[in-house]
């Protein structure tokens, strides 16, 4: 199934994919994340070939091509000679880093949004389950059509794949690219599986590869069919292992992102397509990203001291703004009046912002609970609002009826800003 197909609730997705059983593992790929980046930095850039790499007439490498390059041949670890004589009129750019982590912590934190379950395995690529019950009751479906399209609202896109543990997740989030979403509906991933050549499933290299040719294994059914006394020559004391994952019977576990304990702070951030100069709209971006801020520290028990408000101009220049409130909270509706307090300190109107970023941070509750006549401060001396209550059914109705059942204005504001920046 193809990551352009949208269903508009559970019900639908039910229809086609049944209720879902069991675990739900997704993997998340951005697609030619490097050269998007790029390209989403350049207009100019966009629908050309793009190639991020070292300069090819000094032995550089390939590190990522955009699809208009690929077409040509050009892949990654290619080297870069190579790849400028199979595309000689190529965008040639080295990189930059510190962008791409800037914009792999951004769907990084969509995917905390969705679910505390995350194993990121490098800077464009992160595993996460969203097995029902475990912290939704919406379907996987949902969810992972979701996340693909809250990435696109960030200007690149993802393939997801999602299945019953990690090997079918990853090798199904390689069928459909880019921007694809692969479903693997429990009970049919050895039928998925078993016509799929050996070196589909990671772990298996080239020569692992020529070594399970010679006895007569091409595919992973008929691995997962081999006696397992004939493959340890081949994978030693992982040959039961090797069996199992090609069958489609691994178990795979993904944990929590942090233990409440290690998280030292809690914080969302958007880059906007068109720079936002106008006070209203960055004050409705504020009040956006708080409220999933708010939301994640009421999922992990965790309230913090200290607002933080981050501005950035341009890709090299912005300023970040703290305060210490008082008391700790848990409560959007108490610390996005702080955040948009502090923005008159860092910016001024007219002048244009690129990202708004708002977080929440100092979670020490070792001070005891500490009365005060002038807010609302709970038992665990957590100060609230009135709206805090508010706040909290508005995530029960979105974890019973999907996320975009309820949404506030300021959520919209911002719908055009997408269209404008896939142009």
């Amino acid at each position: 199934m193809k990551g352009e197909h949208t269903y508009d609730s559970d019900a639908f997705a039910s229809s086609l994919f049944g209720a879902w059983s069991g675990p739900a593992i997704g993997l998340l790929d951005l697609d030619a994340f490097f050269a998007s980046v790029e390209q989403l930095d350049h207009p100019a850039w966009r629908g050309k070939p793009v190639i991020v790499g070292g300069d090819p007439d000094a032995r550089g490498v390939v590190s990522t091509a955009s699809y208009e390059a690929r077409k040509f041949g050009v892949h990654s670890a290619m080297p870069s000679s190579q790849a400028k004589r199979l595309c000689p009129h190529a965008i040639w750019t080295r990189g930059h880093f510190d962008r791409y982590r800037e914009m792999s912590s951004q769907v990084m934190a969509i995917l905390a949004d969705e679910t505390p379950f995350v194993d990121q395995v490098s800077i464009d690529e992160a595993f996460f389950d969203v097995s029902p019950g475990r912290f939704s009751s919406e379907s996987p479906v949902v969810i992972c059509q979701r996340i693909s399209r809250r990435v696109a609202e960030l200007g690149v896109t993802c393939s997801i794949g999602l299945g019953s543990n990690k090997t079918i997740a990853k090798i199904a989030s390689e069928r459909e690219k880019p921007r694809g979403l692969t479903v693997i509906v429990p009970g049919t991933e050895e039928a998925f599986l078993a016509p799929l050549p050996v070196r589909a499933m990671s772990g298996i290299g080239k020569s692992a590869e020529t070594a399970l040719a010679r006895l007569g294994i091409h595919t992973l059914g008929q691995l997962a069919r081999a006696d397992e006394r004939i493959l340890r020559p081949v994978f030693g004391v992982n040959a039961a292992m090797m069996k199992r994952r090609a069958a489609g019977a691994e178990v795979s576990a993904v944990s929590a992102i942090d233990a409440p304990e290690d998280v030292k702070s809690v914080s969302n951030e958007r880059t906007f397509g068109i720079d936002l100069t106008d006070r209203k709209d960055v004050e409705a971006a504020i009040a956006l990203l708080g409220e999933s801020v708010g939301r994640r520290l009421r999922k992990r028990g965790l309230a913090g001291k200290i607002v933080t408000l981050k501005l950035k101009f341009s890709y090299s220049k912005g300023r970040t703004i703290q305060r210490k409130l008082p008391h700790p909270t848990d409560d959007e509706n108490v610390f996005v009046p702080v955040a948009c307090e502090l923005l008159s300190s860092i910016w001024a109107p007219g002048t244009h912002i690129r990202l708004v970023g708002v977080g929440m941070s100092d979670f020490d509750m070792s001070a005891g609970v500490q009365t005060d006549l002038f807010c609302e401060v709970d038992e665990r001396g957590v100060q609230t609002s009135d709206r805090r209550e508010l706040s909290v059914a508005v995530e029960r109705v979105r974890e019973k009826f999907g996320r975009d059942v309820v949404n506030f204005g300021r959520a919209t504001r911002f719908a055009d800003d997408v269209v404008r920046r896939d142009k």
